[in-house]
């Protein structure tokens, strides 16, 4: 039997193979495909995976399905940069250096309690400092109860001194950057003006009404409150700040001219604000949250409304 052969040319020729080129760069070949999407990419597009690697659209779409990851408390992961603790601290030195600019003399900042340590008021001070009722340097009838509602939260960002600011500002620097890194930025920030609120209506309702005050320790007492809260809700050990709040409410109640009812108010508002914030149930956790938040603020406003009432009944 003899096997024959046709000509070369006869046999049926298949398609010619052809190098995948990247989807991106049409003039680079490649054998590298997208886990994802299969698309063929070149090492300039490769980006590293969970799985693989992805092409820089699918690795674009998985961030934007994959949900931020948030804090037992449900603060997002910006809080630990310490943004809104240093735009604190840096709106508190701005202020003092208004204020030492509308006094015109050394007085603003040394000179005044505690041996000359504090400073003395400012015209900047006077317009902002919580006063209930009185007459002003400038002869004015003003204060909280004649109207000027804005003391109660400019008060927390004015200072008598620079030794005043410096004692504050060490205080939010050590217990803003914690706090605001389990809390978040909102609601650290929540928590930061509704204790400064809470201390200042305190010290309205339970000052003197021509007596100024003024300073962030009504705000600084919650957080160290609130830092006590979120710390035992956590299950972490609290022994370390249980002897600083004692020497800070041992100075609050024999030192001279420190608001005792502005650091027992902010105290009180900041455990009341942490406690919201801490044990909020996990599934309705922000309406909780905001909820608590708005009920406190509401109990502060009409503390406030009872204490015009009686300063101009």
């Amino acid at each position: 039997m003899t096997e024959r052969s046709g000509p070369a040319g006869d046999a049926t020729e298949g398609p010619v193979p052809t190098t995948p080129v990247c989807y991106r760069h049409p003039d680079r070949e490649t054998y590298l495909r997208c886990a994802r999407c299969d698309r063929p990419i070149c090492p300039e597009c490769m980006r590293d995976a969970t799985v693989g690697h992805q092409c820089p659209e699918c690795v674009a779409e998985g961030r934007r399905s994959v949900r931020p990851a948030r804090t037992a408390f449900g603060g997002g992961a910006a809080g630990r940069e310490g943004y809104v603790t240093k735009a604190l601290i840096g709106l508190n030195v701005l202020m003092m250096v208004f204020s030492v600019i509308s006094a015109r003399s050394g007085n603003a900042l040394a000179g005044g309690g505690l041996g000359g340590l504090m400073g003395g008021s400012t015209p900047l001070t006077d317009w902002g400092g919580v006063i209930g009722l009185a007459i002003l340097p400038d002869g004015s009838l003003g204060g909280v109860a004649d109207g000027q509602w804005y003391r109660l939260v400019t008060a927390m960002f004015l200072h008598f001194g620079v030794l005043h600011l410096l004692l504050n500002m060490w205080a939010l620097w050590v217990l803003g950057r914690t706090l605001e890194a389990v809390l978040g930025p909102l609601r650290f920030l929540a928590l930061y003006l509704i204790a400064g609120l809470g201390g200042n209506v305190a010290a309205y309702v339970f000052t003197a009404p021509n007596r100024s005050t003024a300073g962030a320790s009504t705000a600084i007492f919650g957080l160290f409150a609130a830092i006590f809260v979120i710390m035992r809700r956590m299950g972490r050990d609290t022994s370390a700040i249980v002897p600083i709040l004692v020497i800070n409410l041992i100075f609050t109640f024999t030192v001279p001219s420190i608001s005792v009812a502005g650091h027992l108010g902010g105290l009180v508002v900041g455990a009341v604000t942490a406690l919201v914030l801490a044990y909020a149930p996990r599934s309705r956790r922000t309406a909780f949250q905001v909820a608590g938040g708005a009920l406190v603020l509401v109990a502060l406003i009409g503390l406030a409304l009872v204490r015009t009432a009686a300063l101009t009944g």
